[in-house]
């Protein structure tokens, strides 16, 4: 019979920390053994291999929302479901890529911009931090501006 991990020993077999063992069970992703009168709580290696599967469905994109998903369609047939999923996750990472692409360009036209601002003038890439364009709200994304132009 397998040895029971401490939560300590979970957590290094899984690569994460214990605070990630608990605060995962507080969302209800990974189950809270019993603890026995006076002992230590103990897990098994399926907790284990719960967590290393939350990890690299995370590594692949997906939120703990939609983590909690797969972890109920791991549990029956449910390939046609989890195929939407992934095929929804892979629309957002080819859209994220797109975007990406865009920002590569801007930043390369504006390292050009300093590589040719040989007298010393206002900086481009400062001056274009500073210009009044519209910011997108998070996580650096462009929003194309009326006229074509696009903004980080």
């Amino acid at each position: 019979m397998p040895r029971p991990y401490t939560i300590a020993c979970l957590a290094a077999a899984a690569g994460v920390h214990v605070e990630t063992i608990r605060y995962y069970q507080r969302l209800k992703l990974v189950p809270e053994p019993p603890r026995p009168l006076g002992g230590i709580r103990r897990y098994t290696e399926a907790d284990a291999d719960r967590l290393r599967f939350i990890k690299r469905a995370q590594a692949m994109g997906f939120t703990l929302a939609e983590i909690v998903n797969l972890l109920a369609l791991q549990k029956r047939r449910s390939c046609h479901a989890t195929r939407e999923l992934a095929a929804s996750k892979l629309r957002l990472v080819d859209t994220r890529i797109s975007e990406l692409r865009v920002l590569r360009r801007e930043l390369a036209g504006l390292i050009a911009d300093c590589d040719a601002n040989a007298e010393g003038g206002a900086c481009p890439v400062i001056r274009r931090l500073a210009s009044q364009m519209t910011a997108a709200p998070s996580r650096g994304r462009l929003r194309v501006r009326p006229g074509g132009s696009h903004s980080p």
